[in-house]
């Protein structure tokens, strides 16, 4: 039995060793992230363990053994469900790692943007003393409204972190019942209303067909004057045109974002000299302990797929085969 790995920004894969190779499986990795490279390392393995290389059709209709294809991550959409689906492979994410260091990252963004942490550090830096921006960037939580879009697990957590500070917290969801978003201290509203009455937005949904660049042109010209918006969750939500034009122009006075379309961020994109924007390169997720529970996740999902075992987590939907 084998179980590839196509990359990983992790030094060594010695977790996933210790667990898989333990009970008598290979595993074989690279940082492969090319149809080219991808084909020959993943054509006969017996389950795929990937982070951000991207599974296309292409490479999944080269797996002849495959029997899952499991997902670094909370997201997924740098693997083709459907593609998967049609040839029968489940394809698992693990959805319950980096909840508490993602809504920690998304509080010091929105902390960071609200009282101006980073144009008042590099003023002083420069020898300057004294307020960096004006007065009225300097903003406290309990007098703003803050917009959440996506009520899952990352984005409760953000909602249990604001309700402390003792502002109007707003939540947008269509799946999530309205009790049961009123239940946790917030109100639910249309994405519409969200966007027209918040002073922060804040992003916590997947990347999916009907929320892939949802933060557009359009949508940015709903926002408030000064909107700040914070996006922890996936780089294509928002148009990064879109938002670069409404930074430059002040309609959106701040942007913090760990994520961004595409990643890396090109070397020559005006976002990247702009001081009203906080950038991380997807790191929002970062702990020991996330890490540890993430690649051990990852590594028994696999092996309970070489050895014909339940899977849980599964995304598409496909029953495994015995």
């Amino acid at each position: 039995m084998k179980v590839a790995v196509t990359d990983a920004s992790f030094p060594a894969l010695d977790v996933e060793r210790r667990i898989l190779e333990e009970a008598g499986v290979d595993v074989v990795g690279g940082q492969c992230k090319t149809p080219e490279t991808l084909i020959p390392l993943v054509a006969d393995a017996d389950a795929v363990i990937v982070q951000f290389a991207p599974i296309t059709a292409e490479v999944i209709g080269s797996m002849s053994r495959a029997r899952a294809i499991v997902r670094y991550g909370i997201g997924y959409d740098n693997v083709d469900l459907e593609a998967a689906k049609a040839r029968g492979i489940p394809v698992c994410n693990v959805p319950d790692y980096c909840i508490d260091e993602v809504a920690d990252h998304t509080l010091a963004f929105i902390l960071a943007t609200t009282r101006q942490v980073v144009p008042n550090t590099i003023k002083v830096r420069g020898g300057q003393w004294g307020i960096a921006t004006p007065l009225d960037q300097m903003r406290a939580l309990k007098h703003l409204n803050v917009g959440v879009v996506g009520f899952g697990r990352i984005g409760r957590e953000v909602v249990a972190r604001l309700l402390p500070f003792r502002g109007r917290v707003l939540v947008h969801d269509p799946v999530v019942p309205a009790s049961e978003i009123e239940k946790a201290g917030a109100l639910p509203v249309d994405l519409d209303r969200l966007l027209e009455e918040s002073d922060v937005v804040t992003l916590h949904c997947p990347s999916t067909p009907k929320t892939r660049g949802m933060i557009g042109a359009e949508a940015l010209a709903r926002m408030k004057p000064g909107v700040i918006l914070i996006n922890v969750a996936r780089g294509d939500l928002v148009d990064p045109t879109a938002l670069t034009e409404a930074l430059q122009s002040g309609h959106v006075s701040a942007a913090a974002l760990d994520v961004f379309a595409p990643e890396p961020i090109p070397a020559d994109h005006p976002i990247l000299k702009m001081d009203n924007v906080i950038l991380a390169s997807h790191i929002a997720s970062a702990s020991v302990p996330a890490v540890r529970k993430l690649r051990e996740t990852a590594a028994n999902l696999a092996l309970a797929a070489v050895r014909g075992e339940p899977l849980s987590n599964i995304v598409n939907g496909v029953v495994p085969r015995s």
